[in-house]
C-alpha cells in the first residue's frame, strides 16, 4: 500500500493506494486537448467529475496543523489506517509499503519526513528540488514551483495529455499550463476564495461571514446574497478570464479543476472541462514510482 500525503496550507489530503495496481500511463481519460475556447463557452456548467484514480482505496481530508510532531503525525495516520485494517506491523500484504509527500508548509514537510523514517521504515519520496518528476519545468527558477503544482501538472498530463491547464482552488488559486509535449510552462497565482473572504470581513465592519452557496439571483436583493453573488460569480469569472488568456497563448487546451473549493466554483465556470478532486494524489503517486523504481528515496 502506498500512502500519499498532500499537505496544504489549510487542509491535508491523504490517499491510500493499492500498490499492486501500476499507475496508468498516458492520457487515461480521453482528454480533448484540441477543444477550442469557444466550444468551452458553449458548455457552461458542464465540467465532469473524473473517476477516482486507479488503485485509490481510501482517502481522508484533515486540517493542516504545523505544530504536530512526527510522533503525533504517526499516531494520527496509524489510527486512520487502523480503521481500514491497514497499518504497520500487520504483514506485507496489509501494511504501508511506501510513502509519498507533497507539502506547502516547511514544518509539516520536515515532520512528515521524520515520521516516515522513524515509524514506517519504508521508501519515502518527498516531492521537491532534486526529485525526478518526469516533467521538464520551464520556469526561470524551477525550484520556485510549488511541489503541489508539479504534482498537479504531472497528474493532469497523465490523465488528459496536453496542452492542458490546471486550476487549483485552494488557499490560493493557482493556474498551471502544460504543453502538448508535457512541459510545465508556468502559470499564475491569485488569492484564494477563503483568503479574499477573510480580508473582506476583516476590513468591512458592516459585513459578516456568509456561507459560500449559490444565491437566488445574480442581482441579489439582500446583503448576504449580494456577498454570495459577488464571491461565487466573481471567482468563477476570474477562472474563466485567466484561462481564456492562457489559451490565447497556449492554444485550445483541456482545463482541469482541483482543490477543496472546486466543487463550489467549477459548476459556475464556462471553461472548466473536468474536475479531478484527487489530481494531486494521482500525480504524487506517479512521481513516487518514477523515483523509487530508480532506487531513489528520501
Amino acid at each position: 500500500m502506498l500512502l500519499a500525503i498532500d499537505a496544504g496550507n489549510t487542509e491535508t489530503v491523504v490517499g491510500l493506494f493499492d500498490d499492486g495496481d501500476d499507475p496508468p500511463a498516458g492520457p487515461a481519460r480521453g482528454g480533448t486537448g484540441g477543444r477550442s475556447a469557444h466550444e468551452g463557452a458553449a458548455r457552461e456548467g458542464a465540467a465532469q467529475e473524473g473517476a477516482e484514480p486507479v488503485g485509490l482505496v481510501r482517502h481522508w481530508r484533515l486540517s493542516t496543523v504545523a505544530e504536530r510532531t512526527p510522533d503525533e503525525h504517526a499516531l494520527l495516520f496509524a489510527q486512520l489506517l487502523g480503521l481500514d485494517g491497514v497499518g504497520v506491523g500487520l504483514g506485507p500484504d496489509h501494511s504501508v509499503t511506501g510513502i509519498a509527500v507533497t507539502s506547502s508548509v516547511p514544518r509539516v514537510t520536515s515532520a512528515l519526513r521524520d515520521m516516515a523514517h522513524e515509524w514506517f521504515d519504508v521508501p519515502c519520496v518527498v516531492l521537491g528540488p532534486g526529485v525526478r518528476s518526469g516533467m521538464p519545468i520551464l520556469y526561470d527558477n524551477p525550484r520556485e514551483v510549488g511541489a503541489d503544482r508539479v504534482a498537479n501538472a504531472v497528474g493532469a498530463f497523465d490523465l488528459y495529455g496536453g496542452p492542458c491547464i490546471v486550476v487549483d482552488l485552494g488557499t490560493a488559486t493557482t493556474f498551471d499550463a502544460i504543453s502538448a509535449a508535457g512541459e510545465y510552462l508556468g502559470g499564475a497565482i491569485a488569492p484564494g476564495v477563503a483568503i479574499s473572504m477573510d480580508a473582506l470581513f476583516q476590513h468591512a465592519a458592516a459585513l459578516r461571514r456568509v456561507e459560500l452557496v449559490e444565491p437566488r439571483s445574480v442581482i441579489a436583493k439582500s446583503t448576504v446574497e449580494s456577498m454570495q453573488s459577488g464571491l461565487l460569480y466573481g471567482f468563477a469569472g476570474q477562472v474563466d478570464g485567466i484561462c481564456r488568456r492562457f489559451q490565447e497563448e497556449l492554444g485550445p487546451s483541456t482545463v482541469i479543476a482541483t482543490g477543496g473549493l472546486s466543487p463550489v466554483i467549477a459548476p459556475h465556470t464556462s471553461c472548466i472541462d473536468h474536475r479531478e478532486p484527487w489530481l494531486t494524489l494521482h500525480g504524487l503517486r506517479l512521481v513516487y514510482h518514477r523515483n523509487v523504481d530508480r532506487h531513489r528515496s528520501c
